[in-house]
């Protein structure tokens, strides 16, 4: 190369902004070596028997992967959840039992179950798309029904749309590979491999932006393989759905040799528009369900009709004003703009010039509208009858009110096996045609959530349908016309969570296309409430719930939302709801909303509420007034039709007001040390670009605060963690030894300043030394990504909000408890919460109950492995109980059943009547029903002895 184009290539590199580079994604090895950093931060853990308990809720559930269902029996069948691992039921969803919770990753996108052989195949990576589409790490097998697993390659595949079995040989199966979502990979498309998945070779590749999401083996032919192929580049900014890469494929040599079938003279369209494809098959007619990314063309007739917002998107000056007064009226009334707006001082400023008629468009046109007004054709279905060859639309005219403009999230449709005339295509919601996909019908239901994912329809009973969404599984047996919902699995995927401050405390929490939920922290899963009627968790809001805050003054005021930054202010004791997001003026140019906007309600005054849009706004009367405290606070926006540029954490110090912190999507953190006056851009020193998921203010030190980034919208999947002391003027890197699993919380705990905690997408990570090292916490808690975190002040419990799987709760006094000093100690003793006596301890009601068992924790801490021994003593002296266990180094919470040895009985009877007085009744114990003799109420020493060491702790029976 000559010495001048390198000079000229070299200034061109220079002058490339942050913007124009993109960060490197993380290649899997580092993934999969990262996977063992989990398991060393598990075995070093100091808090590995804390153990977490659900708390719910199950009613709303969580979106469904895919589906296999036994054709023999389909009362058993598995569930794949997009975020919330792989579940198993023999009893016809009356009832599931979770197989994957433990493996790399949880996130499924497809199954694929050898039912003779008892084999289930594992392909991980959600393949929808979304916003909280993880990826996987590939394909897993379990040969024992789920019990173990072992990982069977294609690492790099991030994305699984199909797995196909060879009907006859185990150890042959094709995969369709969609390949990473958030940056180009060439390990993408079909894959085959004949030895079981101990080796792979791709078979079918298009480009580095196309995959394949789709596989179908000819039920007829089972040398014959068809595979929908998907171009699809998606960036934090920007998500283009389809492309020329798009389309479908078929081989007649078991998927060694491919044909491209959708040409210009198939009859199937081609070129730029073309998005995701959805493939079934029976009797010899092959389907395809295809989101149609062209535009329509335009109908004259309708736009006739009224003024619309292409029109003014052309209109000048003169031709507005030449409107009729009605027509524009109309407008503004169908928009819904504010009552300050009228058709007559509209009229005005665009006579005055102080708006263009476009303004009229720009005002309207949010993220959130922009999902279903859109001018794309959508879902289309196709048939071909001679293998391909040629294809003809199934239906007139537009299949409308089922795509929009996200046909990316969908993709199914499925073909009666012994009814070919009966068709069913999955999106919002699931349609049914009876005529060979002539005329279509939805069959959703009460219980039904509206956005489909997967479905069986069973080969042997007509009628009889399992399928997958948003909102778990139901199953039907009369073609869709009534459903039952089978959801006890507690597999929710909330974005964030609050509590309030009433005893017992309640949870809050925003859903995934769920909305806004409220129950109580003392609630257990179960279905009880089918008889008395009355489920413990409420919903308060639809959409997609978004982040809360609660008033804890009353605590029946709470601030919530759903997507782009539509909030409201709710009373649950009048169950009145007000609007409150502030709109810019019209003329201005629209504000930018996250798809989770945030908010914060002020800790020093809780009639103030913060929201940020790429502005930050603040409300002195709880959302009726707002006022914008800043200019953009991020890098200005990017061209493209995600909304981007946006806030994404607000944090206000808890110890001085008005010292605010912002973070955004695009990688900048802001601080305002005067309320919003003036603002300081602190993102030196950490990572470009990447996004802000929380930023939190220190509640012990004045100028700490710390920063989670993630790169997950890169595929970059480094644990970003910083800390400044000096208000953000310097950054420190934190979590060293935390695993390559994207950040997406950190909480300083408000009683011990050195316990961080931090959930990451596959978990919840604790730190005892404010952040220079993290063990994992996880007793009772799947590997499943933890998107918020809360620490109730007085309750002294650890709120986990899972995506994926509902929310967790633990109690972590003890854990608060281990500072440097009492962790240097070699045993350590806790507080034992009271116990209230029972008579019916160790009972059974009757021949057919079983017993009723009680215990009680005894945490202690010890700072080495080893045998300590516990006793139990009356007063001062009397021993009643003594047994020892092997003692774990960190907190241990060995259990007591509360029983005495028996030969202890005459003694403590003494005990018990030794301050009995003339012509009272002896205090009595009774032997139990299972033989043993139970604690009468009162106060009993505790003693733990390991070695040398000895503490003392009290127990109470009330």
């Amino acid at each position: 190369m000559r010495p001048l184009t390198i000079l000229l290539l070299l200034t061109a590199i220079c002058q490339l902004t942050a913007q124009d580079i993109q960060p490197p994604f993380t290649p899997a090895h580092e993934r999969i070596d990262g996977y063992q950093n989990r398991l060393a931060a598990k075995e070093r853990s100091l808090v590995g028997q804390i153990a977490f308990r659900s708390i719910g809720p199950t009613v709303c559930s969580g979106r469904v992967a895919d589906l296999d269902v036994q054709a023999s029996d389909p009362t058993h069948f598995y569930v794949a959840y997009a975020s919330g691992g792989l579940w198993k039921t023999e009893n016809n969803g009356s009832s599931f039992t979770p197989l994957f919770d433990r493996e790399m990753v949880m996130t499924i996108g497809d199954i694929a179950v050898d039912w003779p052989r008892n084999r289930i195949w594992v392909g991980t990576g959600e393949v929808n798309s979304s916003r909280s589409s993880y990826a996987g790490v590939g394909i897993y097998l379990s040969e024992d029904d789920g019990q173990t697993w072992e990982h069977r390659g294609l690492s790099e595949s991030h994305h699984i749309g199909r797995i196909v079995l060879h009907p006859d040989d185990p150890n042959t199966l094709w995969v369709a590979v969609l390949g990473h979502l958030y940056s180009p990979n060439p390990e993408r498309g079909v894959y085959k491999t004949i030895d079981g998945g101990r080796s792979w070779r791709r078979v079918l590749f298009v480009d580095d932006n196309t995959g394949a999401v789709d596989l179908l083996l000819d039920p007829d032919h089972p040398n014959t393989l068809y595979a929908a192929t998907w171009e699809r580049s998606r960036r934090a900014w920007d998500f283009v759905e389809s492309g020329q890469g798009s389309g479908i494929y078929k081989s007649t040599d078991e998927g060694e040799t491919w044909k491209l079938l959708t040409n210009p003279e198939s009859g199937f369209p081609t070129g730029a528009g073309i998005g995701r494809i959805g493939l079934d098959m029976t009797g010899g007619r092959l389907y395809a369900i295809l989101d149609n990314f062209d535009r329509r063309p335009k109908d004259e007739e309708e736009e006739s009709e009224g003024l619309t917002k292409d029109q003014l998107r052309q209109m000048t000056k003169t031709q507005f004003l030449a409107l009729q007064e009605k027509d524009l009226a109309a407008y503004l009334e169908q928009y819904d703009f504010p009552e300050e707006y009228t058709a007559d001082n509209v009229r005005e400023m665009v006579e005055k010039e102080e708006i263009q008629p476009i303004a009229l468009v720009e005002y309207v046109e949010d993220a959130n509208s922009l999902l279903f007004d859109t001018p794309v054709v959508g879902a289309e279905v196709y048939v071909s009858a001679d293998g391909g060859v040629s294809w003809q639309k199934t239906h007139e005219g537009y299949l409308d009110d089922l795509y929009y403009s996200y046909g990316y999230y969908f993709g199914q449709i499925r073909v009666a096996p012994e009814e070919p005339r009966k068709l069913y295509v999955l999106g919002v919601p699931i349609l049914r045609s009876d005529d060979w996909g002539k005329t279509w019908k939805p069959i959703g239901g009460d219980n039904v959530h509206g956005d489909h994912h997967a479905l069986w329809v069973d080969p042997g009973r007509p009628g009889h349908l399992v399928l997958g969404n948003d909102g778990g599984v139901n199953i039907s047996y009369d073609n869709g016309e009534t459903w039952i919902k089978c959801n006890t699995p507690a597999v929710g995927q909330f974005y964030a969570v609050a509590v309030d401050r009433a005893d017992p405390f309640r949870v809050y929490g925003g859903l995934q296309d769920n909305g806004v939920w409220v129950g109580p922290s003392t609630y257990r899963e179960g279905t009880r409430w089918h008889s008395n009627g009355h489920y413990p968790y409420e919903s308060i809001l639809g959409g997609d719930g978004m982040q809360v805050a609660v008033d804890t003054r009353q605590n029946n005021i709470v601030f919530t939302g759903y997507q782009f930054g539509n909030y409201y202010r709710i009373d649950q004791a009048t169950d009145k709801s007000e609007y409150l997001t502030p709109k810019h003026k019209l003329g201005e140019r629209p504000l930018r909303w996250n798809w989770q906007s945030p908010i914060h309600l002020s800790e020093h005054n809780q009639d103030i509420l913060y929201l940020g849009s790429n502005k930050l706004h603040r409300s002195f009367d709880q959302g009726k007034e707002f006022e914008t405290i800043s200019e953009d606070l991020t890098t200005g926006g990017r061209k493209g039709d995600v909304a981007f540029s946006t806030l994404t954490t607000i944090h206000e110090s808890p110890l001085k007001f008005g010292l605010l912190y912002t973070g955004s999507d695009d990688g900048l953190v802001h601080l305002s040390r005067d309320g919003g006056n003036s603002w300081q851009n602190i993102s030196a020193g950490l990572p470009e670009q990447m996004w802000v998921a929380r930023v939190q203010a220190s509640q012990h030190e004045l100028g700490r605060v710390y920063v989670a980034l993630n790169g997950y919208r890169w595929d970059d999947f480094t644990a970003y963690l910083y800390v400044s002391e000096d208000f953000g003027k310097t950054w420190s890197r934190l979590g060293n030894d935390l695993p390559p699993e994207p950040v997406n919380v950190v909480r300083e705990d408000p009683v011990n300043p050195d316990l961080l905690y931090t959930g990451t997408d596959h978990g919840l990570y604790v730190s005892l030394d404010r952040g220079e090292s993290f063990m994992l916490m996880d007793h009772k808690l799947p590997a499943v990504p933890v998107h918020d975190l809360v620490v109730h002040p007085t309750a002294h419990e650890l709120v986990v909000g899972t995506h994926g799987r509902s929310i967790y709760l633990a109690d972590i006094g003890e854990l608060q408890q281990l500072t440097p000093e009492n962790l240097d100690r070699s045993l350590l003793t806790f507080s034992i919460e009271p116990v209230r006596h029972s008579s019916r301890w160790g009972s059974i009601r009757n021949s057919w109950s079983d017993t009723t068992e009680t215990s009680v924790a005894l945490p202690f801490y010890v700072k080495e492995r080893g045998k300590v021994r516990l006793s139990v003593f009356a007063g001062d002296e009397l021993p009643l109980k003594s047994w020892e266990v092997e003692a774990t180094p960190g907190l241990n919470y060995p259990e007591y059943d509360l029983s005495i040895d028996g030969n202890r009985l005459r003694e403590y009877l003494q005990y018990l009547n030794r301050d009995q007085k003339e012509g009272e009744d002896p205090i009595e114990l009774e032997e139990a029903d299972n033989g043993k003799y139970y604690l009468a109420k009162g106060k009993y020493r505790v003693v733990v002895n390991k070695g040398e060491q000895s503490e003392k702790m009290e127990l109470q029976i009330k």
